[in-house]
């Protein structure tokens, strides 16, 4: 196969680094606001306990498949 890019191992490696810079930047939190004002905290229940059921859920999936395996 063709390769349409010659990329270096240190080409990865800067690039990757410029893109976590960038993202790190753009990932900050905006001012607390007011002192005293509206407390503005962000919810985590949401995303969080999805992941902790698609944890939980990909778990059984895996203990299922040991017992298959080890039952054959």
């Amino acid at each position: 196969m063709k390769k349409i890019f010659n990329i270096t191992q240190t080409e990865k490696i800067i690039t990757l680094l410029v893109f976590m810079l960038i993202l790190t930047n753009l990932a900050h939190a905006d001012d607390p606001g007011i002192p005293g004002g509206i407390d503005s905290d962000a919810p985590i229940d949401g995303g969080l306990s999805l992941l902790i059921a698609a944890g939980a859920g990909y778990g059984v999936k895996k203990v299922r498949e040991m017992r298959k395996k080890s039952g054959e």
